[in-house]
Formats: C-alpha cells, sequence, structure tokens
C-alpha cells in the first residue's frame, strides 16, 4: 500500500505523521484512512516512538472526508464501511495509544477532521486555524468521536450548538472554550511543536501512558471505580525505572534522564 497520502518521519523519539493530500485540503479516501492506522499501529509498536505528532501539510489539517469519494457510483465505499473500517479505528487507535498524541492544526480542521484533532491527547493550533462541525450543513451528523469528545470538551448546550449550526470556531475561541490546549501565532507554530513533542519524547512514557488510559476510563467509570483503578496504575507506575530515576534525581538535585522504562 502507497504511503503517499501519509508521511511519517521519526526523529529523536519522536513520530511525525503528516496527512499528505494538500490539493483536496487533505481530506480522506479509504487509502489514506487505512494507510494512516498502518502508520498509527507502526508507531505503537516501535520502542524508539515516545511521542507522536499529528499535522497536515499545506494550507489545511483535514476537511474531513473526500466528498468525491462518496458520490462516486464506481468506487463509493459507502457510510457504514467508511465509519466502520476508517474513522472509527483511527479515533480508537489515537486513544489507545499508550503515548501522547500532540494534534498539531496547522489550517482548518472540519467535519471528521476537526473530530481526529479533538481526539488528540494535547491539541496545539495556528492561530489562523478554524474548526467546523461542518456536517449539519450537508444533512449529516458528528462522527468520528465529535458527539462524545465535544460536549466533554464544552459543555453540552455549546456543544449542541456547534453541532447544530455549524459555526466557524477560531483558534483563539477554541482555546478560550477548552476545546483546544493553547493556540499560537503562525511565527511561533512549528517551534512550539517542536518545544512541546521533545518535552514529551523526554518524559516517562509508561507513565504518560497510565495517564491516557485513566483519562479515558474516567469518561464512563464511577468514582470507585476510577480510584481502584489509579491505585492499581500508580502501584505499576511505581515499579517503573523511570520512577527510580526521577526520585533518586529529585533526592540528588539533579534532571531526571528517563528512558521510558
Amino acid at each position: 500500500m502507497s504511503k503517499n497520502s501519509i508521511l511519517l518521519t521519526i526523529e529523536n523519539n519522536v513520530a511525525f505523521i503528516t496527512l499528505n493530500r494538500p490539493e483536496v485540503f487533505n481530506s480522506f479516501n479509504r487509502q489514506m484512512a487505512l494507510t494512516l492506522q498502518t502508520v498509527l499501529d507502526d508507531c505503537e509498536t516501535n520502542n524508539d516512538v515516545r511521542a507522536i505528532v499529528l499535522t497536515g501539510n499545506g494550507k489545511a489539517f483535514c476537511a474531513g472526508q473526500d466528498l468525491k469519494e462518496v458520490t462516486d457510483r464506481d468506487a463509493n465505499p459507502g457510510f457504514k464501511k467508511i465509519l466502520e473500517e476508517h474513522y472509527n479505528p483511527i479515533i480508537l487507535k489515537i486513544r489507545s495509544i499508550k503515548k501522547p498524541i500532540i494534534g498539531a492544526i496547522n489550517g482548518v480542521a472540519a467535519g471528521a477532521g476537526a473530530n481526529i484533532a479533538l481526539a488528540c491527547d494535547i491539541v496545539i493550533a495556528n492561530e489562523k486555524v478554524s474548526f467546523i462541525q461542518a456536517f449539519s450543513l450537508i444533512g449529516l451528523i458528528p462522527d468520528s468521536g465529535g458527539t462524545f469528545f465535544l460536549p466533554r470538551l464544552v459543555g453540552f448546550q455549546k456543544a449542541t450548538a456547534l453541532a447544530m449550526l455549524g459555526d466557524k470556531i477560531s483558534a483563539e475561541e477554541a482555546e478560550r472554550l477548552g476545546m483546544i490546549y493553547k493556540h499560537v501565532s503562525s511565527e511561533e507554530f512549528e517551534e512550539t511543536i517542536q518545544k512541546y513533542a521533545s518535552k514529551l519524547a523526554k518524559m516517562p512514557t509508561k507513565a504518560l501512558g497510565m495517564i491516557k488510559e485513566l483519562f479515558n476510563a474516567s469518561m464512563t467509570n464511577d468514582l470507585e471505580t476510577q480510584l481502584a483503578l489509579e491505585s492499581k496504575l500508580q502501584i505499576e507506575a511505581a515499579q517503573t525505572d523511570d520512577y527510580a530515576e526521577g526520585v533518586n534525581a529529585f533526592i540528588e538535585k539533579r534532571k531526571p534522564v528517563f528512558k521510558g522504562n
């Protein structure tokens, strides 16, 4: 399978995954969706990867589904296949990989593209970015986890309005609403992404993965169940080499050198 629609580079324990169909604003077709899944799987099992950055090439992060594919009578995979074989697995992989994933939102994020962005662990957007739940504007409903993540990020009332009205939200407004972690100027964007990715890649990877697991579980757990899971994972975290290094570094008043073990 050609990987031209998805670019992957690994530098200093950071995997940079780039959506690469700029001529159609990085909208997804079947090949691109399946390739992204393969690349995410590779990053999950590659011990040299301790942090992941997901971004787009060109003016957009992702415009969602390539509508030419769904209107092509011969090549149309149908919505059932698109959701069950394309977007749902992508969202589940982003959330289940026990490594931090930065959504580096370089340009417009619309439809499924917006919701893929929101599924990332830490979302940093270029100041020129806009987010739009574009589904209702063509008679569809939010998918790719939009109805799950958006109300949890911005609240039930705001999420409902954004989904129904299809409002365009600026990066500044998205940060204010708590939809994303932060927005930065165009000039600072790449440097900021590199800074945060480098920092995450040098942190205790297993602990970060456990944090992700706990926040995932908190979406559905009651308090008692969540406390029990915290206890279980804290015991596991305390057995890692990175915990021992962190404690020793604290005692010795030096900067810890974590290795992800």
